[in-house]
């Protein structure tokens, strides 16, 4: 049976994917099993190295490409390959992060409150990593802000609020969310009606 481009590429955009990305855990399984095969392949290393193979040094190659990918394995298994995205979340950009404890993102100036606490909680989740540089409690700060423009030609930053998580666990759930009701009733007064 021949099929067409056209039925080809109708096939492949209708179909399920079935090709998704592995989690910790696959991969965590996967570097076990790869970890096994590299040590089954080093012992035949050694056994041709002691009868004087021509392969030999083939086989170091091997035994240590199957090293360098096992290490891979190692690694993908210590941290989620996938972002978990937040319901009601906006996008944002970061405006300040220096790798410490305190970053700045920068969101719409029309967001809800409700819609606000998902974006902080949506950058702490983003922003963390065990590599940042913590000192003392080991606390990330994430502050939200917008800008507005009260007359032509000023530019005014407001902070909206700010998420407070641990940098020592990736699931916080003391995860501390504050608003500023006092900016966010500015913000209402700047842009009515959103």
């Amino acid at each position: 049976m021949s099929m067409t481009v056209p039925e080809v590429s109708r096939l492949l955009l209708t179909s399920p994917v079935f090709l998704a990305v592995p989690s910790v855990a696959e991969f965590a399984q996967a570097a076990q099993v790869m970890g096994g095969l590299t040590l089954l392949c080093a012992l035949v290393t050694l056994v041709g190295f002691g009868w004087r193979w021509g392969i030999r040094f083939r086989l170091v190659g091997i035994t240590g490409f199957m090293a360098v990918l096992t290490g891979g394995l190692f690694a993908l298994g210590l941290t989620p390959v996938t972002r978990t995205v937040l319901p009601n979340a906006s996008r944002y950009t970061t405006v300040y992060d220096g790798g410490g404890t305190q970053a700045v993102i920068a969101v719409p100036g029309h967001l809800t409150p409700e819609q606000l606490t998902a974006t902080l909680q949506q950058a702490a989740n983003d922003l963390f990593s065990y590599g940042r540089l913590a000192t003392g409690d080991a606390v990330l700060t994430v502050r939200a802000r917008t800008l507005l423009h009260p007359e032509p030609g000023v530019t005014e930053p407001l902070y909206l609020g700010q998420v407070r998580r641990s940098l020592r666990q990736r699931q916080d759930p003391g995860m501390v969310v504050e608003l500023d009701t006092q900016a966010l009733a500015r913000l209402e007064r700047a842009f009515p009606g959103s």
